[in-house]
Formats: C-alpha cells, sequence, structure tokens
C-alpha cells in the first residue's frame, strides 16, 4: 500500500488539485484547511510526507514545523508549498525543518516528483543498516538519525541530516553540489545547486560556533573538516 500524505492548505482549488493527482499515483490522501486540525491529525495518525502551506488563518505553516517537531518530535518529512517566494522564508522553513520549499505558481508534475524522490529515499535510508560516525566533536548515528555536536543533540531536517552525513563520510574530500544532490535526494528530482546551497546555509545556522566544519571550496562544492 503506497504513502499516507496529509496536505495542509486553506484553497479548496490547491487541496482539490493536489488530491486528485496524487490519489490517482495510488497515495493515501487526507485534506484539512488548517494548521490546527493538522497538529490534531499527527497526534493519532502516521503520515509518510506532509504539503504544507504558509500562508494559513490562525497558526501558520511556520509555527506548525515549530510545534510539530518541537512538542511532537515529528520526523515526517515536510514539504513547503507556498506564494511566499523570498530567500529568507524559504531558509526560515528550512530551519523549522522543512525539507523541501516549492512556490506557487507550481508545476503539479514538479510536485509529484518531488514527493516520489523524497518517499524513495526514506525507503533507502530504512534499508540501511545502522552506522555510527565519529569524527571529532561530531557523533552520528543513522540508526536512530540522531545527532550530536559536543555531546548535545542537534535539531536538523531529514535533508539536512543527510548533507551532513555524506559530507562526514568522506573528510576532506571535496563534494560538488551535483554529488551531494544525487547522494541525498536520489534522481528525477528537480533540485538546484542553490537550493543545495541554501540548505547549508541552514545547517551551518544551526552548526552555530562550529559551522566551519563545512568548508565551502569556490566554484567546486564543500568538504567537511574534523574539528577536536
Amino acid at each position: 500500500m503506497k504513502a499516507k500524505i496529509l496536505v495542509i492548505d486553506d484553497e479548496k482549488d490547491i487541496l482539490e488539485l493536489i488530491s486528485f493527482n496524487l490519489s490517482k499515483e495510488g497515495y493515501r490522501i487526507t485534506c484539512v484547511k488548517t494548521a490546527e486540525e493538522g497538529i490534531e491529525l499527527i497526534k493519532i495518525e502516521k503520515f509518510e510526507l506532509i504539503i504544507l502551506d504558509l500562508m494559513l488563518p490562525g497558526m501558520d505553516g511556520f509555527d506548525f514545523c515549530k510545534t510539530a517537531k518541537s512538542e511532537y518530535k515529528l520526523m515526517t518529512p515536510i514539504i513547503m508549498l507556498t506564494a511566499k517566494s523570498e530567500e529568507i522564508d524559504k531558509i526560515t522553513g528550512l530551519e523549522l525543518g522543512a525539507d523541501h520549499y516549492i512556490t506557487k505558481p507550481f508545476s503539479i508534475r514538479e510536485l509529484l516528483a518531488v514527493v516520489k524522490s523524497i518517499l524513495r529515499r526514506n525507503i533507502t535510508n530504512h534499508q540501511k543498516t545502522q552506522e555510527i560516525i565519529e569524527r571529532g566533536i561530531l557523533y552520528i548515528h543513522t540508526g536512530k538519525h540522531e545527532i550530536t555536536i559536543r555531546k548535545k543533540p542537534v535539531n536538523l531536517t531529514n535533508l539536512e541530516f543527510n548533507i551532513l552525513l555524506e559530507l562526514a563520510r568522506k573528510p576532506g574530500w571535496v563534494l560538488s553540489r551535483y554529488q551531494l544532490v544525487e547522494n541525498t535526494r536520489g534522481h528525477g528530482i528537480f533540485v538546484t545547486d542553490r537550493s543545495i546551497d541554501v540548505h547549508i546555509v541552514s545547517l551551518r545556522k544551526k552548526l552555530g560556533k562550529d559551522s566551519s566544519m563545512i568548508e565551502t571550496i569556490r566554484s567546486v562544492g564543500y568538504k567537511f573538516n574534523i574539528i577536536e
């Protein structure tokens, strides 16, 4: 049986468009019009993916992410679907736990590709054997999906986790943006070099004073530096 997906958007036409097209692909779709309804649902049901509008009545999409991730420890991937296209909005969304950001008006084919890629990536991650990586002050436990810096937990989105994991696997090696896209998100998804840069910005903010463990190699990509 295909994945169960929660869609939160206050526009009836958008809900119908998404529900119709994802249902055709075999996904089980639940639609609600407010973030508050979404919060109530995640308390009692498990979803494999959430598609979330930002501009909602009452609690907005940012607050939904903040509440779901901090209070309910939600690990479900989130795709933000919104008319807010400023870079600061994208960075804020990623910092709060979103895995992908699509601006309105959007292509339903792009949305379908993103949905398939994220769900495929999650299945692959679950199938991987447990891996523990220790690089100086950094500790990664893939089985528990846990990262600590100086023995303190760091709350990362799924994509941020995977980016840091790929870099930490090969300390000192330079990975291009293309390699990071392929290794962390899989094939068949519309991801640009710039979107990887946005995720790196968000990741560095969460690493705080230890952000230098991710070094930018101009015109090439990024590499991981061990901090003792």
